[in-house]
């Protein structure tokens, strides 16, 4: 299982490095993840909102008939049937209770929808960063790849860097063949 670790370890050391040196890509990178997770909210969004309407439609119809319920003790009442005004009442109080429910159903579904049209607000002023990042960025290509004090001619510096890989590949087939 070590050899994998190490292995893996060298590649994602590789892969950050390498994105060190080229910083455009890494911003690329953040602003397609940025764009991918903006669309997953816009998505929630909409879902939420149709919720929203199928919660609220519920609502109305279970209005409709707390109404409907609540004529027909009045004109049980009235005509003296008590015999079904009891049974009437607990029909409206199941009713308003489940009403209840729905309400809150729907307000916990717009406070989800607040927070994710914040969240979506967020994800577009980052994306909004990253652009002018990516903008300055490939605004000096010059600067890609080379630290500021490094020449990519120098010979020293290129003996050293060969040196550094020499070491992590022979201490990397150590750890292989433990």
């Amino acid at each position: 299982m070590s050899i994998f670790d190490d292995v893996s370890r060298f590649l994602e050391d590789r892969l950050e490095e390498y994105l060190r040196d080229n910083p455009h890509l890494e911003l690329q990178a953040l602003a397609e993840q940025l764009d991918e997770q903006a669309s997953d909210t816009l998505r929630l969004i909409k879902q939420l909102q149709s919720q929203e309407q199928a919660l609220q439609e519920k609502i109305l119809a279970t209005a409709r008939d707390v109404q409907l319920w609540h004529e027909r003790i009045a004109k049980a009442q009235a005509k003296g049937r008590l015999d079904l005004v009891e049974p009437a009442q607990a029909r409206e109080a199941a009713l308003l209770r489940q009403g209840n429910q729905l309400w809150g159903q729907m307000t916990a579904v717009k406070q989800q929808i607040e927070q994710s049209q914040q969240l979506y607000r967020q994800m577009q002023v980052r994306q909004q960063e990253v652009k002018e990042r990516l903008a300055t960025v490939q605004a000096s290509p010059a600067t890609w790849g080379t630290p500021p004090t490094a020449d990519p001619n120098d010979p020293l510096e290129a003996a050293f860097h060969a040196w550094d890989i020499e070491e992590e590949l022979n201490a990397l087939k150590r750890n292989l063949s433990r």
